[in-house]
């Protein structure tokens, strides 16, 4: 499978902005996990979430098995973006939208490993610690419980992080492998998807 194929399925999405990269384009940082560990509430109590995910080292070395790197946002419209009941509500469109596309991905031979916005929200209360995952298939892990700073992978690729009060934008990550390689030389440009940025309200 090649990534004009990968970009073929996934324009059916509404995806905002999406970038290939090279796993090894991404830095990973123990100082993330100390901030996860003194400020979010679910630390320690969710299998997407520190500790369960292991050391910051590992999770690196576990993302540098892959060959490559789809990572991709999409924009939601909310009231009020600092309003967290309501912002996590309006993930469940993108978590769908990962899902299906590393299923796809699964399902023409390519091994993937996925990380999406914010600590998963599949149960209503994680059985972690006491039991495995109840649905392994669903839960995406955290991507800055890998150690990994979102606002620096944005602002490496040029993409866009913050688009005012009333939209929030997510993001997720997903490792492959065994694609087949392209003879065409790749592009380090950012693409645009259906959501122009025209149509969002300009700040001034």
């Amino acid at each position: 499978m090649t990534k004009d194929e990968i970009e073929s399925f996934i324009t059916q999405f509404p995806i905002y902005q999406y970038q290939f990269l090279k796993p090894d384009a991404i830095e990973y940082n123990d100082r993330v996990r100390m901030i996860c560990k003194k400020e979010c509430p679910r630390y320690g109590t969710s299998w997407s979430c520190p500790p369960a995910v292991g050391t910051v080292e590992e999770c690196m070395e576990r993302c540098r098995q892959y060959d490559g790197v789809l990572f991709f946002s999409s924009i939601a419209q909310v009231e009020n973006a600092l309003n967290m009941e309501e912002s996590l509500s309006a993930k469940a469109e993108h978590e769908k939208m990962t899902h299906v596309i590393e299923q796809y991905l699964r399902e023409h031979s390519v091994e993937t490993y996925a990380l999406s916005s914010d600590s998963c929200s599949a149960c209503e209360k994680c059985a972690y610690p006491r039991a495995a995952c109840r649905h392994p298939e669903q839960m995406f892990p955290c991507i800055e419980s890998h150690g990994i700073i979102v606002a620096n992978l944005v602002e490496k690729f040029a993409m866009d992080y913050f688009l005012g009060e009333q939209y929030i934008v997510w993001f997720s990550l997903i490792f492959f492998r065994n694609i087949e390689k392209e003879s065409a030389k790749e592009s380090s440009e950012s693409r645009t998807g259906d959501f122009e940025t025209e149509d969002i309200p300009k700040e001034h």
